[in-house]
């Protein structure tokens, strides 16, 4: 029998946590506020205005337009460039993990527990301490000031190893691996014809997962890039950000510019975002 007393603690519960992920929202969203109406405002208004009051008038237009023609159209580069390193780094990393993942569950080889634990433990590695050793491997083999020395070190992901064997060990069948096998089908076929297949849904959450990274990765192109016309969206603005001494215009720029950059990961990450915390759970579980 729930007495009175139970029933108000809760309540009390309830209302503590509602409260707290009320605040915690809060606190999230008003960086993504200010900015919707940073959006709208001229240079004078940015400056002279409550971050988070209305503008006078709708710039919204006029400021892409202006974002886009700054610097002779540099912005639409760093657009292109951010996409070929996610898309490209997120697909490969995919890929990558998927199979590596599907190797540590499905095969036994000489000390797998070993390499496994060894991949594990790079999760531990904070990415910013690698940083300088790939960019001393990269000087090394003439790779800096490339697409590459960006490509190449985010298609390694620990997480995204982990998160592939788990799920492999609950959405794989064994007896199904075996079944293609007894029909002739070789390893590969076997891992891109039925075990990809059956990842899909923990696929798409490593890709996601890695394209955010990538998409938001601002230290690594930052080591390896010095030409303006391979920079990242993070590495653009951050320049535009650091001459607003010399042209305190680049302070709009910076400001259309990060609303902007958003709009790829909202139109990617919210179609999608039920398949990804689907993946999210059966891998935790599995």
């Amino acid at each position: 029998m729930t007495t009175p007393r139970t029933t108000g603690d809760r309540w009390t519960g309830r209302a503590t946590a509602t409260t707290l992920v009320a605040i915690a929202a809060l606190y999230t969203l008003m960086p993504l506020i200010w900015l919707l109406f940073g959006v709208t405002k001229t240079l004078p208004e940015l400056y002279g205005s409550n971050g988070f009051s209305p503008s006078a008038g709708f710039h919204v237009l006029d400021n892409i337009a202006d974002l886009f023609r700054q610097d002779d159209g540099i912005f639409a580069r760093w657009i292109l460039n951010t996409a070929i390193y996610a898309l490209g780094g997120a697909a490969a990393a995919t890929l990558l993990s998927v199979a590596a993942g599907y190797a540590f569950d499905k095969f036994d080889f000489r000390a797998k527990e070993k390499w496994y634990a060894l991949v594990i433990a790079g999760v531990l590695v904070p990415n910013t301490a690698i940083v300088v050793p790939l960019y001393l491997m990269m000087s090394n083999v003439g790779l800096t000031d490339t697409m590459w020395s960006v490509l190449i070190p985010v298609v390694v992901n620990p997480f995204g190893v982990y998160l592939a064997r788990a799920y492999s060990s609950g959405a794989i069948p064994g007896e199904l691996l075996e079944a293609a096998r007894l029909d002739g089908a070789g390893e590969l076929r076997t891992f891109f014809q039925v075990g990809l297949r059956l990842m899909a849904p923990g696929a798409l959450t490593i890709f996601l997962i890695q394209f955010i990274g990538i998409w938001n990765n601002f230290f690594l192109p930052l080591v390896m890039i010095t030409d303006n016309d391979l920079f990242t969206l993070g590495q653009g603005l951050f320049t535009w950000n650091s001459a607003v001494g010399q042209n305190p215009d680049y302070t709009r720029m910076v400001v259309v510019g990060s609303a902007v950059a958003t709009l790829p990961l909202l139109a990617l990450f919210i179609p999608l975002q039920r398949r990804w915390r689907a993946g999210m759970a059966e891998g935790s579980l599995k």
